[in-house]
């Protein structure tokens, strides 16, 4: 704990004296998460990226003074948020999914703080499944993020209904154990993605 709290501080003043690897370490911790978030929003993946970028010239610019790197996700957050909600407001025709989200935005700020923790469950959660054994891996991503069924799951991999299931748990305990090590937020982040949304 002491050497994360040593690391952040040392980013932060890094940071104050506005040195570019500062900047180019706080990219790489948030980018990808914030790419997935605007790009929920505004089902873009280009505009996503601009968007973000955008966020990161802003970050860079902005003469509020940083003390955490709590407060630093925070702007890239909020940044990220408000040039998604002007994007989709200036949009003349909205998807209906990008309508669906305008009305989110404009009404409803608990609706993009859980978008924000699925975005950070889904990027912690992927680190951790790429560390999983192989048939683990396959299963858990088929079965949780292809929503495919058991039987479905037995076809591709050629594997009967029992090693599937087996693979299964033994991949949701794996992930448990690691993430509770982490701290017990994530454990609960876990919870959260895996039946929340079933």
């Amino acid at each position: 704990m002491k050497e994360i709290v040593e690391d952040e501080n040392y980013w932060i003043e890094a940071f104050q004296k506005r040195e570019d690897r500062a900047l180019a370490h706080f990219f790489d911790l948030h980018y990808k998460s914030l790419c997935y978030f605007a790009g929920r929003l505004v089902q873009n993946d280009a505009e996503a990226e601009d968007i973000v970028s955008g966020c990161f010239v802003k970050l860079w610019k902005s003469d509020r003074e940083v003390k955490t790197v709590e407060s630093i996700k925070a702007f890239l957050y909020i940044a990220c948020r408000n040039a998604c909600f002007d994007h989709l407001r200036k949009l003349k025709v909205r998807t209906v999914l990008q309508q669906e989200y305008y009305e989110q935005l404009e009404t409803s700020d608990q609706t993009v703080l859980v978008k924000i923790i699925k975005t950070e469950v889904l990027d912690l959660l992927e680190k951790e499944i790429e560390l999983l054994p192989e048939k683990c891996r396959e299963v858990f991503r088929l079965f949780y993020f292809e929503h495919k069924k058991t039987t479905e799951i037995m076809a591709s991999l050629m594997l009967n209904e029992k090693a599937v299931r087996y693979q299964k748990a033994k991949a949701i305990e794996m992930l448990k154990i690691s993430l509770l090590k982490k701290g017990l937020k994530e454990g609960l982040y876990l919870a959260l993605l895996l039946f929340l949304d079933q």
